[in-house]
């Protein structure tokens, strides 16, 4: 379970999610915290990804160089908070595809419902990474990532700034190949279904919606 998931404890990373965690930061610093720690935590992801040599001439010599090589990316943001992420990660791979996943929670089963789906056509080639600011019941990232695989996905990861122990052991059942990577693991979650303490709902303190 711990090798399953993944927390970044880096100094950065930490001091800016609590600076979000405040109900008095507003939507443009909110904004630009979240992608601040996305790009931060896409730097921490991509430590992995494969090298190869390439040779080239600087205005110098001749010389061989170290390009990225093996599988292309994706980001898929879980809509709509998780749109606040994308443009930090692609500051870092700006050649990466995006891809959009829309659910809404069914006021009667309270489970998630596909309205929206949209991948790359190479999305089975692709290392894909899933994002959305908040884990919480797990519902929703659940539902993204079975959606996600029926339209071909098969390298994912999952990518949010908080989580729960709940939302976490959802996606370990349903979804055991899918490693999960946080800025923050909260205690739970409050009678309403929201991570306490959290920050508040994350689409609307990015879109200033509250």
């Amino acid at each position: 379970m711990e090798n399953y998931v993944h927390v970044f404890d880096h100094p950065l990373i930490q001091h800016k999610l609590g600076i979000i965690r405040e109900e008095h930061t507003g939507p443009k610093e909110f904004r630009e915290l979240v992608n601040e720690i996305a790009k931060l935590m896409a730097y921490e992801i991509t430590l992995d990804l494969p090298l190869a040599d390439v040779s080239i001439q600087t205005p110098v010599a001749k010389t061989t160089v170290k390009r990225l090589s093996g599988k292309k990316l994706g980001i898929v943001p879980i809509m709509r908070a998780g749109l606040g992420m994308v443009d930090g990660i692609l500051s870092l791979m700006p050649v990466a595809k995006v891809g959009h996943i829309g659910l809404y929670r069914d006021p009667e089963t309270l489970e998630a419902v596909e309205y929206y789906a949209k991948l790359p056509e190479d999305a089975g080639e692709r290392e894909l990474i899933v994002v959305d600011p908040m884990l919480a019941t797990g519902g929703s990232a659940a539902a993204a990532i079975t959606a996600m695989k029926k339209r071909g996905a098969k390298h994912i990861k999952f990518l949010c700034l908080v989580a729960v122990r709940e939302g976490i052991d959802r996606i370990h059942t349903e979804h055991p190949d899918v490693p999960i990577y946080t800025c923050a693991i909260d205690p739970g979650l409050n009678e309403k279904s929201y991570i306490s303490p959290g920050f508040g709902d994350a689409g609307d303190r990015l879109f200033g919606t509250k």
